[in-house]
């Protein structure tokens, strides 16, 4: 995550780490415990596989999105916590200007092509 985008506030910080690493690597844990004991959490490390946390993340990222979609159905925010942004809006006129020059060049370049076609 771009550190731009990361809140301020420290509580936010951890509920938003909780949230995108935490959860998913331990229901990953929890799902390998569940289908095969401790030697299938253990599997994941052992392995061979260069980043066995990383690989628990991915395995646990899709009921890790179901349980915030169920915690943001209770209250929005909850689950997927709302990010700040800096929104900035430019001058209309500008994006305008800058049309107006383009639509001209195009219309400069198909004369010429037609030219083209002409003397062809």
């Amino acid at each position: 995550m771009p550190a731009d985008s990361v809140p301020d506030n420290p509580l936010d910080q951890l509920r938003l780490s909780v949230m995108q690493d935490v959860l998913p690597i331990g229901l990953a844990v929890l799902e390998r415990a569940r289908q095969g004991g401790p030697g299938k959490v253990a599997e994941a490390f052992t392995t061979g596989t260069d980043d066995p946390v990383q690989t628990l993340r991915q395995e646990g990222e899709p009921a890790a999105r179901n349980v915030r979609d169920q915690l943001d159905a209770v209250s929005p925010g909850l689950g997927n916590p709302v990010m700040p942004v800096a929104v900035s809006v430019e001058d209309p006129s500008d994006e305008r200007d800058d049309l107006i020059e383009t639509l001209q060049r195009l219309e400069q370049r198909l004369d010429v092509l037609k030219g083209h076609l002409q003397d062809a």
